[in-house]
């Protein structure tokens, strides 16, 4: 997805949890450019044949087999993002630390009511 996509679908998340604040577009906007980066990284990726280990020839024309260094760039973009992820309430922990309370408790009634209906 493009920045200008993960940011609308980002902001219309924090508003469907309750979290969302103007602060917090700053965050957004980053999260959404790491989001944009980690997906160029993954095409990329999986462009050149999707292999997690590659040869990589030394100075001195060795050649070793390394893990494949996009997948350490796309689990780098991963683990920011999970941190600004956790920012904006957009997981649990987040949502617990921002709201004070889960959402598990909204689930549950709903979950309560749709199992009634079947009764």
């Amino acid at each position: 997805m493009t920045r200008k996509s993960w940011k609308k679908a980002l902001e219309e998340k924090t508003k469907e949890e309750g979290t969302y604040k103007p602060s917090f577009d700053i965050a957004i906007d980053i999260l959404s450019e790491i989001l944009e980066e980690r997906d160029k990284v993954y095409k990329l990726y999986l462009d050149e044949g999707s292999k997690p280990v590659v040869d990589v020839t030394t100075d001195r024309g060795q050649i070793n087999k390394r893990p494949n260094p996009l997948l350490n760039q796309w689990k780098d973009l991963n683990d920011s993002a999970l941190r600004y992820i956790r920012e904006l309430g957009l997981s649990p922990t987040g949502l617990k630390k921002i709201t004070g309370n889960f959402k598990a408790e909204a689930k549950k009634d709903s979950l309560i009511a749709f199992m009634k209906e079947y009764e």
